[in-house]
């Protein structure tokens, strides 16, 4: 069984989205006993050191000393702000380099199970387009990442993205963790996508059995989870493309968070178009918990 991180790595840079993630980094490190750790990355290109290490390699070190003093400060004062909450902070970092490669680097480092970081979002077409410090993060950590934006609050309503896969059960797991120590509620979700229905389950009376096969599978599971948290789990079906439809979900239900795997319809669905959660972390309005394992 997936079990929520001991250490936390909470990315901030002092905008409003990362701001929320400090509040729901210290609110689920609180509630689960894990170790939080903060980093605040001074952003600059490696071609900048690249440029003057060749020439000027004293000239090179004072800058990237002076950055890195200024990150460690920074990072000092947003853990400040946590401690002032009544939540406690293990360490703080300063780095200075490429922000998703060096958080990533940490996040390893210091074995962090989650790494929690903001958005940085300006809107849909921001997010439609994003190729931001989150979006890359995402992608490369070998654990799980929450991608804030929006509310940004527990208790509340917990979606889980369920595809009966090794990494949805461990999404799962981990969902019912946070739903059963903040109290929030758990609804579970099977998009169930369209281009499923291969030449041999084109024939109507093959979609109804896989229809009912899946909603057979999500009212289980929502059992499942419900006996694990001695809570009411809601399970809900849905037709069409997977991501679209979570985040859809996720709106229309007012969810406070999506708790997804981070593999979604196989590789060459992936290589085609991109994971599922990727496009939920782009598009959705809540925060993302995309969790690795399983």
């Amino acid at each position: 069984m997936a079990m929520f991180p001991t250490r936390v790595l909470l990315a901030t840079d002092g905008s409003q989205d990362a701001r929320r993630a400090a509040g729901m980094a210290a609110e689920l490190s609180a509630r689960h006993g894990a170790e939080l750790h903060v980093v605040y990355v001074e952003p600059m290109p490696e071609a900048y050191f690249d440029r003057w290490s060749p020439a000027q390699p004293e000239f090179l070190d004072d800058v990237r000393d002076r950055a890195e003093e200024e990150a460690r400060e920074k990072a000092a004062r947003e853990a400040a702000k946590i401690k002032e909450t009544g939540r406690e902070v293990a360490r703080i970092h300063g780095k200075v380099g490429l922000p998703e490669a060096e958080i990533v680097r940490l996040a390893e480092e210091i074995g962090a199970g989650l790494t929690v970081i903001g958005s940085r979002g300006l809107g849909p077409l921001r997010r439609a387009l994003m190729g931001s410090v989150s979006t890359g993060v995402v992608r490369h950590a070998r654990d799980s990442v929450l991608v804030v934006r929006g509310r940004g609050r527990l208790p509340g309503r917990i979606l889980l993205a369920h595809d009966g896969s090794g990494e949805a059960e461990a999404a799962s797991q981990v969902a019912a963790e946070i739903a059963a120590t903040t109290g929030s509620g758990l609804i579970v979700l099977v998009a169930l996508s369209l281009l499923t229905r291969f030449p041999d389950t084109l024939a109507k009376d093959a979609w109804g059995e896989t229809k009912e096969r899946a909603r057979t599978f999500v009212e289980d599971e929502a059992k499942r989870l419900g006996d694990e948290t001695d809570t009411a789990v809601e399970a809900r079906l849905a037709l069409g493309k997977p991501d679209g439809e979570i985040v859809k979900a996720g709106e229309e239900l007012g969810a406070d968070l999506i708790v997804v795997g981070s593999r979604g319809l196989g590789a060459v669905r992936r290589s085609l178009m991109g994971s599922v959660s990727d496009s939920v972390v782009r598009h959705a309005h809540c925060p993302v918990l995309v969790v690795r394992g399983g």
